[in-house]
């Protein structure tokens, strides 16, 4: 699977009952764990102050990202979202980092 950055951003439609934004954003906290149980989301922010998220998310491509993994998430309708497709970093301290 290849990562990406994702900038999402909620925005309420006006005139929404209160109960079902609600509720949405329940099945959005179960849906979460579920994508990440199954390795496409893989790191979850919340910038302080803000009502965005930024996270690592993991998918064949774009496509298979918008339609497969962020389109099954509750909220994904009231959603803008900036994908950037990333790619390893052959200084990335992460897992390829030094061995002793």
């Amino acid at each position: 699977m290849k990562e990406f950055l994702v900038v999402l951003t909620t925005t309420v439609p006006e005139g929404t009952e209160p109960a079902e934004a609600d509720r949405r954003r329940a099945a959005e906290s179960v849906r979460a764990g579920e994508l990440a149980g199954t390795g496409h989301l893989f790191r979850l922010w919340r910038p302080v102050g803000e009502l965005r998220s930024i996270g690592v998310w993991r998918a064949d491509d774009e496509a298979d990202l918008r339609e497969n993994v962020l389109g099954t998430l509750p909220l994904w309708p009231w959603m803008t979202a900036e994908i950037t497709a990333l790619q390893p970093h052959p200084n990335d301290p992460g897992a390829t980092g030094p061995t002793a």
